[in-house]
């Protein structure tokens, strides 16, 4: 019997990874834990709830409605494993896969991805990337990372109602900031903007370390504005980097998608020209390492 294969799509968090992670998960290949899972721990239904998924029309599963989706399982990680995983103040690294974490953790994946049967079994995190932890505990995964111009994402967790940086760092998901962050936080005027701005740099800094650890073989970094704008070359690139085939079941999947390339800069508009200005100046390295313009 072949070994289970595992695979990681990770981001920020309102970055774009649920649409790829979605439409992954239309592919017959592929397992996932499901919402349902979620809610109510349904683990070896799982094997049922991806075939009505893949069945569903992309309009039955939005975010917004009632729907059965796959899920980055926040609720069922806390119950049969730890809030470790779920809200870790700050990454999880290697060292943190202590024996009673690392068997819980491998249980949870292992289970669902017996029951389930697929060559490849997929999940999301957002926030921070936890991937090395997870390639202690799970080895030879891969990861997607999907990264969106920081200045939209920042712009988008303001409107959101889980977003904490109201509390500042002393309330927030991530913990204090490092001495640099800090000092430009604090001579902005302890700016909210510039504080979100200031938590995507953090966590793409967390996102280059775990990059570097587990090698360019096992990680592809994918910009979500560059599958708006060719969905279906990227869509091939991240499969054949998942050891997956572009199957007649997954183009009928594939073609109900939509890919809205229209809104990439309404992020400005919504921030007004001083904030915009505030964001340009702080990101302008990090947006310049991945090819944004300043």
């Amino acid at each position: 019997m072949p070994e289970q294969r595992y695979g990681f799509v990770l981001g920020t968090g309102r970055c774009g990874s649920t649409l790829l992670h979605e439409l992954l998960a239309r592919h017959p290949d592929v397992g996932f834990v499901t919402n349902i899972d979620d809610r109510i721990g349904s683990g070896p239904a799982g094997r049922m709830q991806a075939g009505i998924y893949r069945r569903l029309p992309t309009a039955a599963t939005r975010k917004g409605r009632v729907r059965l989706a796959p899920s980055e399982a926040y609720r069922a990680l806390e119950r049969e494993v730890s809030p470790l995983i779920s809200e870790p103040v700050r990454d999880l690294e290697a060292s943190d896969a202590v024996p009673w974490l690392a068997e819980r953790f491998r249980r949870f994946f292992d289970e669902r991805a017996t029951a389930q049967g697929a060559p490849l079994f997929l999940h999301k995190f957002t926030g921070w990337p936890r991937a090395r932890f997870v390639d202690r505990v799970l080895p030879s995964s891969r990861y997607v990372h999907v990264v969106r111009d920081g200045r939209a994402v920042a712009a988008s967790w303001l409107q959101t109602d889980w977003w904490r940086g109201h509390l500042g760092p002393e309330g927030w998901h991530f913990g204090p900031l490092p001495p640099a962050y800090d000092k430009e936080w604090e001579a902005s005027g302890r700016s909210f903007v510039l504080l979100a701005g200031l938590a995507w740099k953090l966590l793409l800094d967390a996102f280059a370390e775990a990059r570097r650890e587990i090698g360019e073989e096992r990680w592809l970094e994918v910009r979500y504005e560059d599958i708006l704008e060719d969905p279906r070359g990227w869509t091939a690139a991240v499969l054949e980097f998942l050891g997956l085939a572009w199957t007649d079941a997954f183009e009928s999947g594939f073609r109900a998608f939509r890919f809205d390339a229209g809104r990439a800069g309404a992020w400005r508009q919504s921030l007004g020209a001083d904030a915009a200005a505030e964001l340009d100046a702080s990101l302008a390295d990090h947006l310049a390492r991945r090819g944004y313009d300043v």
